[in-house]
């Protein structure tokens, strides 16, 4: 082959020099190439030009030969010199045979190849845009070559090629930006460094609106921002600073819907710094875009409840994710609740996958409206339309509140912060979320065995909202767990009368009372089919456990038998099944079972909880309510050990609780029909235990009724039995004349100034006295034997304390008489309990001597 003639226009001397080992005689062979090409630029002789590119390109840049290659390159910077600012036009050419030796394995070849391209460059300047793409993959490449004066050449092309793109109004960034999105993901540490250099500079072109893409970059982002270089997180938290700065100056053009799974998904991160940021940049979203991030409220409460948990090590962290979860929760307004379903199903849900990530951006971009806080108000324009286009996912965020209360792992405030959500949507949502209360009772039913008091009243205070909604009420003959929409229905229980009292209590009428905590209710009379209902919530050694083994299964069963209409029973004797004050809806009978089902299980929760729960939910809802229907649950127990102790615990809370100050002055008179049926309710359960029995006559002045029952208790006494039983029958323990003793103390406390204050009236108070000396009588020598007895020797005019039959009715036998309760059937029925508790103690004793005997043999 003829060199010269094929090569021409190139003369063979420079030919030889081009490829010459020295870089001198490479030099001297450019000058003439650039000298060449200036003829052919003045005599417009392009086919000329792109003659001497093309064999500049073919048979030395791309060649096989080292020097060669090298020649090639410096004799495309010198055709680019030479065209100046025409070099434009043949920009293609010059620059892809330069890119291709970027990839040489010889690092001078690839320096001088890079040198080359900043030639090529420089004279080019704005013309080199349409092929930026090219270039920068390329250069970020090259920035993480080995070789250090490749990296230093690199560093200088790029700081040329980011003052062209700065001073130019041309840039593509639409096409630029799926580069930039693939590279971000670079683990090199130089090109990490290289792509944030780059993003700080776009960032501040104002021709170049970065942020619109910003959904893109920002996983890259953060993820760069993890790099072991503090160096490279420096700029990466300087670069993500902006981008917030930039969001915060014009939140309306900003894609938050975009963004949101995002930062849920870094806000969960093992890294500090990536885990803070994320969480900052949640909070700016939330107080900036305000409904706009509802839809993605369960993946926010993911990521921000356990952070609520974190110790002082990392107090930042949870200081912005209180924030937070504070801004989110005031964006749930009762608004929410109103929506129809029919219209939810046609409006945007939450994206749960990357394609669905661009749904809720017309949302975002001006479509919510404005929270119920100032301080988290958006900045989108509030219509009536557009509020609508916002979907709270209630489900979701539900089920993430579920699952942190049954991870036992969870911490204390992440707990508080559930049943705070929990609480809030009830407030805000009720019809919607008793759709998922069955579901959600058992947990927090279980929260009461909580380690922390706090987590214990919050719970409380959610289990005491459901109760009492009126959300919560359902259509007689319909359970709370009907999968139908829950609506306020007038669901109450009736009150059944004896049969002696039925015409004078229909007379009397009921009176509607507010509760103590001035909840409005409203009172319903229906009846109460009591015997079935014991039946199910305490079935008997026959029976079939495994029927209420399932906690809401056995909650609805009881409420359909508390709510069904039995015409057999409707007239029974003392199965007062409700307050007579308004009662609560549906759910609060479910709790109240469930509540001593909880105590009789754990033992230990009614011991050291047990007077704590039942106190505090005196304060969230009705007392009056509380112990009505515990009394009539308990009258039902065949535990009749726990039934003694839950009567002792409601006998003490009872007598010495200041919530219940106003209860017990309901119970302190009976002047009225409401606090006698009460009277009588509670002394039925409180038959359980014979010293709370007599309190109560203490409490309810029924002094006369006292001095019978501790008469039953007297074996050395002769009294004129009321039923076929002896007197005396029933057994004094050491466990009762323990409670006996701290009878006596009570009656020491201010409590019982008023039973004190009665014994000076000795002539109408003789059944007092009478009953303080047979506790005294019960006593052994003690300490309270000693109380009891100097109180005693204070009553004025001893001889005054006998009475005759003949005797004038004094004011006490009166207000007995006016009270009409049957006190004969009251004794019959304390006697009747005993009796069983008597049986219950000699077999526990019985099966206790023969165990003792099988371990002997």
């Amino acid at each position: 082959m003829n060199a010269e003639r094929d090569l021409a226009p190139l003369a063979p001397g420079v030919v030889r020099a081009l490829t010459d080992k020295l870089y001198e005689k490479r030099k001297v062979a450019a000058l003439e190439i650039e000298k060449l090409v200036r003829e052919f630029v003045a005599q417009n002789n392009t086919s000329q030009i792109k003659h001497v590119i093309q064999i500049l390109s073919q048979e030395f840049a791309l060649s096989q030969h080292p020097h060669s290659r090298k020649g090639g390159l410096i004799g495309l910077a010198a055709c680019s010199i030479a065209l100046g600012k025409d070099s434009g036009l043949y920009l293609k050419e010059l620059i892809e045979p330069v890119l291709t030796c970027f990839n040489d394995a010889d690092s001078r070849l690839r320096y001088y190849a890079c040198e080359a391209l900043y030639n090529i460059v420089k004279v080019a300047r704005g013309s080199v845009l349409p092929h930026f793409n090219v270039l920068f993959d390329g250069l970020s490449k090259l920035a993480a070559d080995p070789d250090p004066n490749v990296k230093s050449g690199s560093e200088l092309l790029d700081r040329l090629l980011k003052d062209i793109v700065t001073e130019s109004n041309q840039f593509d960034l639409v096409g630029f930006i799926p580069l930039l999105r693939e590279r971000i993901y670079s683990n090199n540490q130089y090109a990490r460094q290289f792509i944030i250099s780059w993003i700080l500079v776009l960032e501040s072109v104002p021709d170049i609106n970065l942020l619109d893409y910003l959904p893109e970059i920002l996983d890259g982002l953060f993820q760069i921002l993890g790099d072991n270089s503090k160096e490279i997180r420096k700029m990466c938290e300087v670069a993500l600073g902006e981008f917030l700065k930039e969001i915060k100056k014009n939140p309306s053009s900003v894609k938050f819907a975009e963004m949101a799974n995002i930062l849920v998904i870094h806000c969960q991160a093992a890294d500090d710094l990536i885990q803070l940021t994320a969480m900052c940049w949640m909070r700016e979203f939330i107080q900036l875009a305000g409904r706009v991030m509802l839809p993605y409220s369960s993946g926010i409460l993911t990521a921000v409840l356990p952070c609520l948990s974190y110790d002082d090590r990392k107090k930042n962290i949870k200081e912005v994710a209180n924030v937070c979860n504070q801004s989110l929760m005031k964006l749930v307004i009762p608004e929410d609740d109103e929506m129809d379903e029919a219209k939810q199903s046609t409006i945007q849900t939450e994206p749960t996958s990357e394609e669905s990530l661009s749904k809720p951006v017309a949302a975002a971009s001006g479509s919510s409206d404005a929270s119920g806080d100032s301080s988290n108000t958006s900045v989108f324009p509030v219509t009536s339309c557009e509020r609508i286009q916002v979907t709270l996912n209630l489900d979701g965020i539900v089920q993430v509140l579920d699952c942190h209360l049954h991870d036992t792992s969870t911490g204390m405030m992440t707990r508080i912060a559930v049943l705070k959500w929990l609480y809030h949507l009830y407030i805000k949502t009720p019809r919607k979320m008793f759709r998922h209360t069955d579901s959600l009772f058992p947990i927090l039913l279980r929260t009461l065995s909580d380690e922390s008091d706090e987590v214990i009243l919050k719970d409380l205070e959610l289990l005491a909202e459901i109760a009492s909604s009126p959300a919560g009420q359902t259509e007689e003959g319909h359970g709370p767990s009907d999968g139908s929409d829950v609506r306020p229905g007038p669901v109450e229980l009736h009150v059944p009368a004896r049969a002696g009292q039925l015409s004078s209590s229909k007379a009397e009428g009921l009176e509607v009372q507010e509760p103590v905590d001035g909840r409005k209710q409203q009172e319903s009379p229906a009846d109460c089919n009591c015997d079935l209902i014991s039946k199910i919530i305490f079935p008997t050694a026959e029976g079939k456990h495994d029927a209420v083994a399932n906690t809401c299964a056995w909650g609805d069963a009881c409420l359909k038998a508390w709510f069904g209409v039995s015409e057999k029973l409707r007239g029974t004797k003392g199965l007062e099944c409700s307050p007579s004050t308004p009662t609560m809806n549906s759910y609060f009978y479910k709790f109240m079972i469930n509540l001593l089902k909880r105590f009789s299980s754990e033992r230990k929760l009614l011991e050291i909880r047990g007077a704590f729960i039942i106190r505090q939910l005196c304060l969230l809802l009705n007392a009056e309510n509380i112990f009505h229907s515990m009394a009539d649950i308990l009258l039902r127990e065949e535990d009749l050990k726990f039934a003694s102790t839950m009567v002792h615990t409601l006998n003490t809370i009872l007598l010495t609780s200041s919530e219940l100050f106003q209860l017990r002055n309901q119970l302190k008179d009976l002047k009225t029909p409401e606090s006698r049926n009460l009277f009588c309710c509670l002394y039925r359960s409180w038959c359980h235990n014979p010293v709370t029995t007599v309190s109560l006559c203490f409490l309810t002045q029924n002094y006369k009724h006292a001095y019978d029952l501790i008469q039953k208790l007297t074996p050395f006494s002769k009294v004129t039995s009321l039923t076929a039983t002896s007197s005396g029958d029933l057994e004094v323990t050491v466990d009762f004349l323990t409670e006996v003793d701290k009878l006596v103390q009570l009656i020491e406390c201010p409590i019982f100034t008023y039973l004190r204050l009665q014994l000076l009236d000795v002539k109408n108070n003789p059944y007092l006295i009478k009953a303080l000396y047979g506790l005294l009588m019960l006593l052994p020598q003690s300490s309270a034997f000693e109380l009891l007895s100097h109180r005693l020797q204070c009553v004025p005019n001893p001889e005054l304390m006998q009475t005759t039959d003949n005797s004038k009715p004094s004011t006490s036998f009166k207000r007995t008489a006016a009270s009409n309760i049957d006190y004969t059937e009251l004794l019959q029925h304390f006697e009747m309990v005993q009796n069983k508790h008597l049986e219950a103690r000699h077999q526990r004793a019985g099966r206790a001597e023969q165990l003792d005997r099988r371990v002997v043999l």
